[in-house]
């Protein structure tokens, strides 16, 4: 059933995708900032109980639905539920759109309009940065909205597929998630948080996403260049801010032979008045150009189909056996 409801999922995503702005989300996020509001105490263990509530409360919901669908009304509806909640769990169109206006802004040679566009897309300060850092940067976010949107939930609904809990790994990720990024904002939410809700944030997010993320980055090396993608993640992958994302980051600039990492941009956060140059060196590889766009859209989309081979390799042994 996991490879029915992956593929039903990104099709009908593909054909219709959510708006940006729309009431799922809008919900979600509203249930996030509630949640921090009314139990965020600032200790610990009180932490992890709101972290509980945000994340585990809706995932055990979908599961409760999910079960009372495949045993009391039958495996079809249970199989259109799981289909539901990939749709708005896992996609391209959740991001892609910031993506392809910022290309064809530079293909167009307008690389004023892809600084505002890139500025708007992650909200940070650009500045005049060339066009290389531009290609570069709008890559980077990229492939870490690809990981997030469509390969971390791909792989926690797969895996928790084999156990009947598909639905579960796929919204507690994407909660975990939300929340980390809800909780770290500078401003509106992210300012009325505690910092020990904020440290259980990150270190559930960082717990959860360890292995989908190498597993993306091992999906990389594969359908890419992948000795250099592997001597990327082994000798690079430091090079990045964080853990995870450094690893699919290294993985990716080898893959496709392409310079990644860098000076990071600024946030509203940031003094002016001092340059950022948090985010390491860059990792060898030929200067980010529009042209790269393409292998990068190449590479993710190979890799959508190899899992999808395997999972349906997989499903199919299951049904067999």
């Amino acid at each position: 059933m996991s490879f029915f409801a992956i593929l039903l999922a990104l099709v009908l995503e593909q054909a219709r995708p959510l708006k940006a702005v729309n009431l799922i989300y809008t919900s979600m996020n509203r249930w996030v900032a509630w949640v921090a509001r009314t139990f965020d105490a600032g200790v610990q263990h009180q932490a992890w109980i709101t972290w509980g509530i945000t994340v585990i409360g809706p995932a055990l919901v979908t599961m409760l639905v999910h079960w009372t669908l495949e045993w009391g009304v039958g495996w079809l509806f249970a199989v259109i539920w799981n289909v539901a909640l990939l749709y708005v769990t896992l996609g391209f169109r959740q991001f892609s759109h910031h993506f392809t206006a910022i290309r064809e802004a530079l293909e167009n040679g307008d690389e004023t309009l892809a600084r505002e566009l890139l500025a708007e897309w992650q909200q940070v300060q650009v500045g005049l940065i060339p066009h290389s850092e531009i290609v570069r940067h709008v890559i980077e976010y990229s492939m870490i909205a690809a990981h997030r949107h469509v390969f971390g939930v791909f792989f926690w609904y797969a895996v928790l597929s084999i156990v009947g809990l598909g639905p579960f790994g796929a919204v507690v990720y994407r909660l975990t998630e939300l929340a980390q990024r809800r909780w770290q904002e500078p401003t509106k939410v992210g300012s009325l948080v505690s910092q020990s809700l904020r440290s259980v944030a990150s270190q559930a997010w960082l717990a959860l996403d360890w292995l989908p993320s190498r597993m993306t980055a091992l999906g990389f090396a594969i359908v890419g260049s992948f000795e250099d993608a592997m001597d990327g993640w082994r000798n690079h992958a430091q090079n990045f801010p964080e853990d995870n994302d450094g690893v699919i980051l290294a993985a990716t600039a080898g893959a496709i032979n392409i310079r990644l990492g860098g000076a990071s941009l600024q946030t509203p956060k940031d003094d002016d008045d001092k340059p950022d140059t948090s985010g390491g060196s860059s990792t060898p590889g030929r200067i980010p150009e529009v042209a790269h766009f393409a292998q990068v859209v190449g590479l993710v989309w190979r890799t959508v189909i190899m899992w999808l081979v395997l999972v349906a390799l997989l499903t199919m042994a299951n049904l067999v056996g």
